[in-house]
C-alpha cells in the first residue's frame, strides 16, 4: 500500500469552490493509486464562522478566558468540522471517503493544554480505515492525552500533524497545500521579484520558517528531516509541483544544491532591541538578564554576548514587560523600538569567505543602517529599523541573484 499524506489549510477548504480544487488534487493521486491521508484546518479565518479565532470569539476570548483544558474543547471543534465537510464533499463526488478525529487517527499527546507535544502516532485505525476507504480525512492540529483529555498542538499544528502522520504510516511524501505556489526566495509581497525554488533543503526550510517565513511549521520540517520522508509545498490552486524539501544531496534534480550560497532572505517585523550594559560584573548581567526573561514567560531572540553587557531582542508587544522587570532588577536598558529581523539564509554559505562582507556592503549602499548582527554556518542575520525592512530584504534578494532562473535546480 503506497500511502500519500496531503495536507490543506484553512483557505483551502474555506469555501466550496475552494474544496472543488482540493478534491482536484486528492483525485490526481487516487489516479497514481496512492492511498491517502489528508489532514485538515479549520474553515476559513475569522470571520468565518469555523475558523479557530471565531470559535473562540464565541466565549469572548480573551477577556473571559475559560479553562486551558476547555479552550482545547473548543478550538478542536473546527478540525472536525473541516474534515466532515470534505468527507462529505469527497463522497458526492465519488470518492470512497471517512473522517477522523485526531484522537480517532492515534495522536497521543501530552497534557499541556493549547501547546500539547505528540508523544506518540498509533497508525492501527488510518490503516484499517484505508482496507476499505481510499482516503482518511484526518482533524489536525489536536490529539489526546493518556488521561483521555482532548488537547491542540499550538499554531501550525495541521504541518506538524501532517508530518507526524507521514513518519508514522512511512508515507512516499507529504504534501503541504498552501496559497503560493512554494517556497519562495522571499515574501512575494515584500519583493515584486520573488520566485519560487525547486529544491530545498530541510535545514534551510527550517531556518526560513524559524526566522520568518510562514509557508510550513518549522516543527513539521524537523519531524520530517527526522523521518527522512519528503516534503512538497505545492499552491492549491495550481498543477505546479511547487517545492521539494528533502535532504542536500538532490538525485531528483542531479545536483547538489549546496553548490547555492544563498537559497532565501526571511524577515520578522515589530520587534524591539533591549541592550543592557553595565560596569558591574558581565556574568551579573548575562545570568539575571535570561534568567529573569525565562522566569516572565518572554521570549528572547538574537542574542549577542559581550564583557560589558548584552543585547538582544522580544516581540514588540512584551516591550513594556521586559523594561518593568529590568528596571526591578536595577538595571537601565537601552531601548530600540521598531525594528525588523532580515536574514538571509543558505546551506551554501558555510565556509565561504565574504559572505557577510556581501551583505554589509549591500546594506550599506542602501543607506540601511545595521543595528546588530549575528551569524551560523547556515544563516546571517541583520537587525534594522522597521521603516528600512521593504529596502533591506530588497537589496539582499539581489545583490545574491535570487531574481534569476540560477535559483531554480
Amino acid at each position: 500500500m503506497q500511502v500519500l499524506v496531503q495536507k490543506f489549510g484553512g483557505t483551502s477548504v474555506q469555501s466550496e469552490t475552494n474544496r472543488e480544487h482540493v478534491i482536484r488534487h486528492i483525485k490526481d493521486a487516487l489516479v497514481q493509486e496512492y492511498k491517502l491521508v489528508v489532514v485538515v484546518s479549520a474553515l476559513g479565518r475569522k470571520p468565518d464562522p469555523y475558523a479557530t479565532d471565531s470559535l473562540l470569539g464565541l466565549i469572548d476570548f480573551p477577556a473571559n478566558k475559560n479553562s486551558n483544558r476547555e479552550l482545547d474543547l473548543l478550538m478542536s471543534c473546527g478540525e472536525i468540522i473541516s474534515s466532515v465537510v470534505l468527507s462529505n464533499e469527497l463522497q458526492k463526488n465519488h470518492v470512497s471517503a471517512t473522517a477522523l478525529t485526531g484522537a480517532q487517527a492515534g495522536f497521543v499527546t501530552s497534557e499541556d493544554f493549547n501547546r500539547a507535544k505528540i508523544k506518540e502516532v498509533n497508525p492501527d485505525r488510518i490503516l484499517q480505515e484505508l482496507e476499505t476507504h481510499d482516503v482518511v480525512v484526518v482533524a489536525g492540529f489536536q490529539g489526546q492525552s493518556e488521561s483521555g483529555e482532548i488537547t491542540t498542538i499550538g499554531r501550525g499544528g495541521s504541518d506538524t500533524s501532517a508530518a507526524a502522520l507521514g513518519v508514522a504510516l512511512d508515507a512516499e511524501r507529504i504534501e503541504i497545500f498552501t496559497d503560493v505556489e512554494g517556497i519562495m526566495t522571499a515574501d512575494p509581497r515584500v519583493v515584486k521579484s520573488a520566485r519560487p525554488l525547486d529544491v530545498v533543503t530541510y535545514t534551510e526550510i527550517c531556518n526560513l520558517a524559524y526566522q520568518g517565513a510562514k509557508v510550513i511549521h518549522p516543527r513539521a520540517v524537523e519531524i520530517a528531516m527526522q523521518g527522512k520522508i519528503p516534503m512538497r509545498i505545492r499552491s492549491t490552486y495550481s498543477e505546479r509541483l511547487g517545492t521539494l524539501v528533502t535532504s542536500s544531496r538532490i538525485e531528483e534534480a542531479g545536483a547538489d544544491i549546496s553548490e547555492r550560497m544563498i537559497t532565501g532572505i526571511a524577515h520578522i517585523a515589530n520587534v524591539t532591541q533591549i541592550k543592557v550594559q553595565t560596569k558591574e560584573s558581565a556574568y551579573r548581567v548575562q545570568s539575571e538578564v535570561f534568567k529573569a526573561m525565562a522566569e516572565a514567560g518572554i521570549s528572547v531572540d538574537f542574542i549577542n554576548i559581550s564583557p560589558t553587557g548584552v543585547a538582544y531582542t522580544v516581540p514588540a508587544e512584551l516591550t513594556a514587560k521586559a523594561i518593568e522587570i529590568l528596571e526591578v532588577l536595577g538595571f537601565q536598558p537601552e531601548i530600540t523600538e521598531s525594528c525588523a529581523k532580515v536574514s538571509a539564509v543558505g546551506a551554501g554559505m558555510t565556509g565561504v569567505p565574504g559572505v557577510a562582507s556581501k551583505i554589509v556592503q549591500a546594506l550599506t549602499d542602501s543607506g540601511v543602517q545595521i543595528l546588530q548582527s549575528a551569524d551560523s554556518h547556515t544563516t546571517i542575520w541583520v537587525l534594522v529599523h522597521d521603516h528600512e525592512l521593504v529596502t533591506a530584504v530588497n537589496a539582499l534578494h539581489d545583490v545574491f541573484g535570487l531574481s534569476t532562473e540560477e535559483v531554480s535546480l
